[in-house]
């Protein structure tokens, strides 16, 4: 066993263990291993000494983080720090997922990796301060920010826009915020391929790095793509109107970044991942739905 997944019930977390073989992972979820408890996250570790961990495990609810810091900040600032400082015991690498939200939005080009960081929301507070306690606690780190995750396990916007869609008939979203789409796959094979070339002994360039699907879109057009692949694959039985709104007609609790997209180019040239086309892993989530014969 060569790696250890953090967090393997949520979302990525549960894409990363269908891609993993048993016999070079073993993948934890929250309820055998918390990682707000320090003890166990280092006993854990000094028992399974993996290679590589991979900490797929963060609190993710953006709105809720604003009534509940104390929770985001356990579960973002001082749950990966405890990670990072058990690697460090045993000489483990960490791969530690991150958001675009670390960016206050106010740019026009995508972010990269040394641009300013200036989180508008608590949930990015929380994100940041994770990494920082990373890069105090642990040499040996990869750093991946994404964007936008989607796919066909746990809460997503992909899921949400379909149900609505069946339920109204219609759909209003927000068309002044833009990002990248990330499918949760994409981002599970590419943390994959790096764990393993750790686990193998590669001297990797540890550090920051952007991994997050192209081409950039609005919410509303990322909404107009669910609809129209929905349709395709009968998901839906037609076509529904999908009418662009600002930030302002939709408020929310926590403050949304307007310009969220991530320049890939580090992580394509030094590691020769390029950016995925979100498009193909919202295609994959929806057959997924459609082959289960589940709601999503």
């Amino acid at each position: 066993m060569n790696i250890l997944v953090t967090g393997a019930g949520g979302q990525l977390g549960r894409e990363l263990a269908l891609r993993l073989a048993p016999d070079e992972a073993v993948c934890l979820p929250r309820a055998a291993l918390d990682l707000t408890d320090a003890p166990a996250v280092q006993a854990t570790l000094a028992r399974l000494r993996p290679r590589v961990v991979i900490n797929a495990a963060a609190y993710t609810a953006v709105d809720r983080a604003e009534a509940e810091p104390d929770r985001a900040f356990a579960a973002n600032r001082d749950a990966p720090a405890t990670l990072a400082r058990a690697c460090a015991g045993i000489g483990a690498a960490l791969l530690h997922v991150s958001t675009d939200y670390v960016f206050n939005g106010e740019s026009r080009r995508p972010w990269r990796e040394d641009d300013a960081t200036a989180p508008i929301n608590v949930y990015g507070a929380s994100k940041l301060a994770g990494e920082q306690a990373v890069q105090d606690a642990l040499p040996r780190h990869l750093i991946v920010r994404t964007a936008w995750l989607f796919g066909a396990h746990g809460p997503n916007f992909v899921r949400t826009a379909l149900r609505l869609a069946r339920e109204r008939g219609a759909l209003r979203v927000v068309s002044d915020q833009t990002g990248s789409p990330t499918w949760a796959g994409h981002l599970a094979e590419t943390l994959i391929a790096l764990a393993r070339r750790i686990a193998a002994g590669e001297a990797l360039a540890f550090g920051v790095y952007h991994h997050a699907g192209a081409p950039a879109v609005s919410w509303h057009g990322f909404a107009e793509a669910i609809v129209h692949a929905a349709v395709t694959q009968g998901l839906l039985p037609a076509p529904v109107p999908v009418t662009p709104i600002t930030t302002d007609e939709f408020p929310t609790p926590a403050r949304r970044p307007a310009w969220s997209m991530l320049d890939g180019a580090r992580m394509a040239a030094t590691f020769g991942l390029a950016p995925p086309d979100w498009r193909g892993g919202l295609d994959q989530t929806l057959a997924a739905w459609r082959a289960s014969e589940r709601e999503p």
